[in-house]
């Protein structure tokens, strides 16, 4: 057997690209690991796609780019109650299994699997052992959502212990996200490969998000604004424009534009506040209420 970290060859990508017609829908763990035993038996490098369902071609293109890291695709369909506050819209939030399914057959995906509550968590969500990853978890989505990285970092780690993955694809659309999840690989010494996946936009930049389908044909239009202040915050950075007074541009903007923001911040890639004239990569990262939508969405350079 190859070592998990082997490069899948070119030839065995190009069998990987193609589409597949049908999906296994796997809803029992001791099958989940019955199936990922005889891939590991045969050589082949697993890669998992964690998901809460509802999905759409920002997800799909998660799955065309473990294939390119991987032999085998697993995405996880999961609608995690851990990660909602009290009044979020977890009871809400759509579950579109069937329609899930055939997308992600189509993107080549080889497995979905589909737990329910009761296999993720079987002593209850609310007794739960918890992971929680310090610092990075109680800042700007952190502080605007509390205990939600702690549920997010808990069922990841689930998922990790569940899939026992080679490489996992997370989008950068949740940068925290992908960065607590960073946190937590390095700290508890997982053995995978960690990839971030490009954002993918509407044809008028806004980002891709489940939480779309809520907006309004009007509000959609809207919230393209984000993006342009996204790459406004960018450009003022860039002429030397003092972090402070680009933070409070961009709210002002924002605000303008109809939005209720929550942030609009410049940060180091560790989510840390640089110094002005201070050299080095940077990411923009708004969060912001349209009518009864939040979006977030970020801009890296």
């Amino acid at each position: 057997m190859p070592d998990r970290r082997t490069p899948v060859t070119a030839g065995a990508h190009s069998a990987n690209l193609r589409k597949k017609a049908t999906i296994e829908t796997i809803t029992g763990l001791a099958a989940l690991r019955a199936r990922v035993a005889q891939w590991r038996r045969d050589g082949l490098r697993v890669a998992l796609v964690p998901t809460m369902g509802n999905l759409h071609e920002g997800h799909f293109s998660l799955i065309r780019l473990a294939r390119s890291h991987a032999d085998r695709v697993v995405a996880s369909v999961f609608v995690n109650p851990t990660q909602f506050g009290p009044n979020e819209d977890f009871a809400q939030y759509p579950r579109t299994p069937e329609a899930d399914a055939l997308g992600l057959g189509a993107a080549g995906c080889d497995a979905m699997w589909l737990p329910t509550v009761e296999t993720m968590y079987p002593y209850g969500a609310q007794a739960t052992v918890r992971v929680q990853v310090p610092g990075i978890t109680t800042t700007l989505e952190g502080a605007f959502r509390p205990g939600h990285f702690d549920g997010v970092a808990t069922v990841v780690a689930r998922l990790f212990n569940q899939v026992q993955p080679d490489v996992a694809v997370f989008g950068r659309k949740d940068y925290q996200q992908l960065a607590v999840i960073r946190y937590m690989v390095r700290d508890l010494a997982f053995a995978i490969e960690l990839v971030g996946a490009d954002i993918v936009r509407e044809d008028n930049g806004l980002a891709m998000s489940s939480r779309n389908q809520y907006l309004s044909a009007e509000e959609r239009v809207q919230a393209a604004a984000i993006h342009r202040c996204l790459q406004a915050m960018r450009d003022a950075v860039a002429t030397g424009t003092p972090r402070a007074t680009v933070e409070a541009e961009a709210s002002q903007r924002l605000q303008a534009d109809g939005f209720v923001p929550d942030y609009a911040v410049v940060r180091r890639p560790d989510l840390s506040e640089p110094a002005d004239g201070e050299d080095g990569p940077r990411v923009a990262l708004i969060a912001a209420r349209l009518g009864r939508t939040r979006l977030i969405d970020n801009l890296e350079w």
